[in-house]
């Protein structure tokens, strides 16, 4: 039987099962775990460009620790990024690895691509990664020297690394379904990206498009700076773009940050929507703690007045 793709996977974590529309919930489907919050990328509309925390790599025990309560508990799916770029993560391939070996059946990978070497794909899909998504989010050097605010070498790394990966699964004939998402843009934007994206598509097994999130709010002033219009809150990919109340991000999917701290927000860079401190109780405990089960229950009477998803543009 086939595998369902990136976007049937994505689809059923932002659209909320009916067992899943309550304050207090069962293990979720996905988690997202940070293994770094380095990122070598500036990128004008993600909030890990603002550094509100400190920098930091996950510990490793922390790491085994709690993938194995995740698996007792019922997650299945695991990604091990969250904010930061995995690539810069030394034992990257050891953390898959691990995942895989204690239970958990689909490990995914999103990242830029600049750092996803040829070597280092091969190394995550021998250790069993089930899936790896490149975000294509420039349509040439000129806007992505301006958006990323990096060399426009990793604009040209990327897209070779994309390529090299499809190759390295072939040869090794590794079962690693390979994706790549890009925002849509308007107008002139968008045909320069539909340039990019007829390139690469080739090369991959899905591609789908994003809108330009808002994250969080906190990312909002580059945006208006960058001129590009951003979509209320998280509500999805382009074309099964979900209601922003109440947000499948607090309900469907964990986040965990490098430190252990357990988020309710997929866009939560500086540890605002923190629900619970993982190091200090476990991983269900954390996910139906008191503040988690208040939060949830604002979101079900789609009130979030008073907490601390006010902030975000989604509710404004």
């Amino acid at each position: 039987m086939e595998k369902p793709g990136i976007t049937s996977r994505i689809d059923a974590i932002t659209r909320i099962p009916i067992r899943y529309l309550a304050p207090r919930l069962p293990a979720p489907r996905a988690v997202k775990i940070e293994l770094t919050s380095q990122c070598n990328y500036r990128c004008g509309f993600c909030a890990h460009r603002l550094r509100m925390k400190t920098r930091g790599e996950m510990d490793r025990g922390f790491f085994e620790r709690v993938v194995g309560e995740m698996v007792d508990a019922g997650v299945e799916e695991l990604g091990v990024f969250y904010i930061g770029e995995s690539f810069m993560c030394d034992w990257l391939p050891d953390a898959i690895r691990y995942a895989k070996e204690r239970g958990i059946s689909y490990v995914f990978l999103t990242t830029n691509g600049s750092l996803a070497t040829p070597a280092r794909v091969g190394a995550c899909m021998q250790a069993g990664l089930d899936s790896l998504k490149f975000s294509m989010n420039s349509a040439d050097e000129e806007q992505f020297v301006e958006i990323a605010a990096v060399k426009a070498k990793l604009f040209r790394d990327s897209i070779a690394n994309l390529k090299a990966a499809r190759a390295v699964r072939d040869l090794g004939s590794y079962k690693c379904g390979l994706y790549a998402s890009s925002i849509q843009y308007d107008g002139a934007q968008q045909d320069r990206m539909m340039e990019l994206v007829e390139e690469i598509r080739p090369f991959v097994d899905e591609h789908y498009w994003l809108p330009l999130y808002s994250m969080g709010s906190v990312a909002t002033q580059r945006e208006e700076e960058l001129g590009y219009r951003p979509i209320a809150g998280n509500q999805g990919r382009i074309g099964a773009l979900r209601e922003p109340l109440p947000c499948w991000s607090a309900f469907t999917e964990g986040h965990i940050t490098h430190e252990g701290k357990l988020s309710a927000c997929c866009f939560d860079a500086g540890d605002k929507w923190v629900m619970a401190d993982l190091k200090q109780v476990s991983f269900m405990d954390g996910w139906n703690s008191d503040d988690f089960v208040k939060l949830r229950g604002a979101h079900l009477r789609k009130d979030v007045k008073g907490t601390i998803c006010e902030s975000c543009v989604a509710y404004q």
